[in-house]
């Protein structure tokens, strides 16, 4: 998908609030948009915050990172988006707070895009739902949809609407079963492929990797090698969702893709939060993926 057009990435973006105090900034759409910036793809992460200190923070820290703000809008009346993480057996469980600035993302002028990601946390609120109805609209060359089902933050009806006019969906093993409902397997994830006309179709699953189902009938999967160390899994799945942006942009093989998103993912969740402030950590990858050319 060479392209000269910008990535746009769209939702929410907020703190993480863990159990011990610390503070980590995240929302899935804003940790693909992080990551792609680290991989040198300067997307554009389209959001709001409340005219707040956490709102400015996201502002520094967009800015030192190197992310563009002008699609960063701030609101003069809601707060900065914010949730509560809680560990029950390792797997993380989300308090979102409601009416927060995200949820009220005006529409912004016209433009056209190679590649546009959305989450389907953010179209619970109606201005948000209709500026991304409005941003589908102008006609990007592919659609990401990485669906994020946090209750009772979404309905059915909405979510399948979303589904309509997808390229590339991204969503976990429980998720597929919910959507689809019934157990989760191979023949559900691919009846839900065909079923909306998708490209392809990402399952992850956890400890046990992820599966890669595409429309001309190939199915590939990964997994983590063993005795990989696992710190916390908040954004395993939107790093994973990351390299998988960045292969369709860079136009890499879809197996080596899959390989690389899971490589990205493990080394992820051997650190604490859903995003890296540090360079050295993507430097890594951008050798061993030749990002550099």
């Amino acid at each position: 998908m060479s392209d000269a057009r910008p990535v746009y990435i769209f939702g929410e973006v907020l703190f993480d609030h863990f159990p011990d105090g610390n503070r980590v900034l995240g929302g899935a759409p804003f940790n693909v948009a992080w990551h792609l910036q680290a991989f040198g793809q300067s997307p554009e992460m389209i959001s709001r915050v409340g005219n707040d200190p956490e709102g400015e923070q996201i502002r520094a820290a967009m800015a030192s990172w190197g992310m563009t703000t002008r699609h960063l809008q701030t609101d003069p009346a809601r707060s900065t988006g914010r949730v509560a993480v809680t560990f029950a057996d390792g797997e993380p469980a989300y308090e979102i707070i409601p009416d927060c600035a995200y949820d009220h993302i005006e529409p912004e002028p016209p433009a056209q895009c190679a590649l546009l990601y959305h989450g389907s946390l953010a179209v619970r609120g109606p201005t948000s739902a209709a500026t991304l109805r409005q941003l589908r609209s102008q006609g990007p060359q592919s659609v990401f949809i990485d669906v994020n089902l946090r209750p009772p933050w979404w309905q059915p009806a909405v979510l399948h609407g979303l589904l309509a006019g997808a390229d590339w969906v991204k969503l976990n093993s429980d998720e597929l079963a919910l959507l689809a409902g019934k157990p989760a397997s191979q023949e559900t994830a691919r009846e839900f492929l065909q079923r909306h006309g998708l490209r392809g179709l990402l399952v992850t699953r956890g400890a046990r990797g992820a599966q890669l189902l595409l429309a001309g009938g190939e199915c590939l999967q990964v997994a983590p090698q063993p005795g990989t160390e696992v710190v916390d899994t908040v954004g395993a799945g939107d790093a994973f969702a990351a390299v998988m942006l960045l292969g369709l942009l860079r136009e890499w093989p879809m197996p080596l893709t899959l390989e690389r998103a899971q490589h990205f993912a493990a080394a992820l969740v051997g650190r604490r939060g859903a995003t890296v402030a540090e360079l050295d950590f993507y430097r890594t990858f951008c050798r061993q993926w030749q990002l550099g050319d």
